[in-house]
């Protein structure tokens, strides 16, 4: 595939198609597409909440233009969710599975733009459906839904910019990129990488137009109430990278490698390094390598300054589609066929293993291999246990002192608990000091009692005349909350208004521990 010069005119006509440029076959891509929702539908009440979930869940009720630690849309989502269908865990995962089959469809619509025919499309839609990627994003609520659909659709665009030309593709590309700032800033990692790698390999033609720093106004104006938020408070995004870097830094850097090769899935980990290959070394798909090139600069930068490897998974993603057309020009015999078929099913079934709910959480915990690399499912249980169990400490209290009695919750995913499940259980209101649920509400003066869960005796034991020890969460399951201590602390020394500001605090749970990891500290998960 070659590509005249850009000229002057080229910015007002629209250059046709390629010839022999394939339609996508829509009715089995939507048929792959659609086995995605149902299947995420099917899975989305077994296990509970995810923690991020439980945060996520009350943030919806205190709407702002900015939390400590993400952009706004997710938790609007999840207003709107609850608002049309109910306060349940099926109503809340209805749209991140409707956000996995967007996902799906846009493989075979990327490999089109690559020059790939009906089964080549076909086959890039079931490896999408079979990927890590597409299924963990599509089974949680949270800000990686609407992340890793960004950066897919922003290079979809870019690609066929590149192909078309055309330079109205900008307008769509500004708008995309202003959405997905209201969901996750990390897509300024994917445009840096990408830009550089057009601007070193080409090609740059695509720039010398007004409609790019019109594109870049674009998306300042969408994004503009969430930039301003963040300037306005202090940019504690800075705050919570930091915090996010202290706690992850030698653990990323030795997990990157296995990182790379897992969340895609193992079995099409061949795939993608094929497209990657492709890509960076095809002739015809010479206008293409910078996508490869965005793809390694972004290793090197996130290995040197200490970044998860998952940052990469949306690009890997495009390379994967990549991979697809490389792998069905391969499979022309009905054995190779066989033997892509076979491995995708076979990276579709591991995924759904280690991602989805599709086992009995006490299978996770019972194998000492799946409860070591499927902890994703552990952090969808045992929360209603935890609120049973605070329930029973409340119990305890006598009657009089239960009336001016609160909960706290050392991170939000145990205030969250409280909060969803305490109502059954007739709890008081749940409060935390955890990045932005401190500002959902601090407790009145005449909250005089507090149980709190997880907290620094030490430092929590100065704010009260005294605390007393209540026993410890305990859970069969290997949850990073077990061993969590409850106290009871009574008498604050002072009201808590004052109180509230010593008990913010902006940070990160380490996996596994429930250990609170700050911008300050010099700890790191282990």
């Amino acid at each position: 595939m070659t590509f005249a010069p850009a000229t002057a005119s080229s910015e007002q006509e629209v250059p046709a198609p390629p010839e022999g440029l394939t339609p996508v076959p829509w009715r089995p891509v939507a048929l792959i597409a659609a086995a995605m929702t149902v299947g995420l539908l099917l899975l989305a009440t077994r296990h509970g909440y995810h923690i991020d979930e439980l945060y996520t869940r009350v943030a919806s009720r205190h709407l702002a233009w900015g939390y400590v630690d993400q952009p706004p849309l997710v938790a609007l989502v999840g207003k709107v969710e609850t608002a049309l269908f109910g306060d349940s865990l099926l109503a809340f995962r209805l749209v991140p599975a409707l956000l996995a089959a967007i996902a799906v469809v846009l493989a075979p619509v990327i490999a089109r733009e690559l020059g790939a025919g009906r089964r080549a499309q076909i086959l890039a839609a079931f490896m999408a459906f079979a990927s890590g990627l597409v299924m963990y994003t599509g089974h949680i609520m949270g800000t990686n839904n609407w992340d890793e659909l960004s950066w897919i659709t922003s290079s979809w665009l870019l690609i066929r910019l590149v192909r078309t030309r055309d330079t109205r593709l900008w307008w769509a590309i500004g708008v995309v990129v202003g959405v997905g700032l209201t969901a996750k800033y990390l897509l300024v990692l994917l445009l840096l990488c990408l830009g550089a790698g057009l601007l070193v390999f080409g090609p740059r033609t695509v720039f010398r137009t007004w409609r790019f720093p019109a594109a870049i106004g674009v998306a300042t104006v969408i994004a503009s109430p969430v930039l301003i938020w963040q300037m306005t408070h202090g940019m504690p995004q800075l705050e919570m990278e930091a915090a996010l870097s202290t706690a992850l830094a030698s653990l990323s850097r030795s997990s990157f490698l296995p990182m790379q090769l897992l969340l895609i899935g193992l079995f099409l980990n061949p795939v993608w390094i094929a497209g990657l290959v492709a890509l960076l070394r095809r002739p015809e798909w010479r206008a293409y390598r910078f996508v490869g090139w965005a793809y390694l600069l972004m290793v090197v930068v996130l290995l040197v300054i200490g970044g998860q490897g998952a940052y990469t998974t949306a690009l890997q993603y495009v390379l994967l589609v990549a991979g697809a057309v490389v792998v069905d020009r391969w499979a022309r015999t009905v054995r190779r066929l066989w033997v892509i078929g076979g491995l995708t099913g076979l990276n579709a079934v591991l995924c759904a293993v280690l991602l989805l709910p599709t086992l009995p959480i006490n299978t996770y915990a019972d194998n000492p291999v799946l409860s070591k690399l499927a902890i994703v499912q552990f952090d969808q249980a045992g929360w209603p246990e935890l609120t049973r169990q605070v329930s029973a400490v409340y119990r305890s209290l006598p009657s009089d002192e239960q009336a001016h009695t609160v909960i706290y919750g050392n991170h939000y995913g145990q205030a969250g608990a409280i909060d969803k499940w305490g109502p059954k259980y007739g709890l008081p209101q749940s409060y935390s000091g955890h990045n932005s649920y401190a500002d959902y509400g601090r407790p009145g003066d005449d909250k005089t009692t507090v149980i709190t869960i997880g907290v620094d005796k030490e430092q929590f034991g100065k704010l009260f005349q005294s605390c007393e020890d209540r026993g410890e969460y305990r859970n069969d399951l290997p949850v990073s909350d077990n061993g969590q201590k409850f106290m009871v602390c009574r008498g604050p020394l002072k009201p808590w208004s004052q109180l509230w500001e010593q008990l913010r605090w902006i940070g990160f749970q380490c996996p596994y521990t429930a250990e609170a990891i700050t911008a300050t500290s010099t700890k790191e998960c282990d």
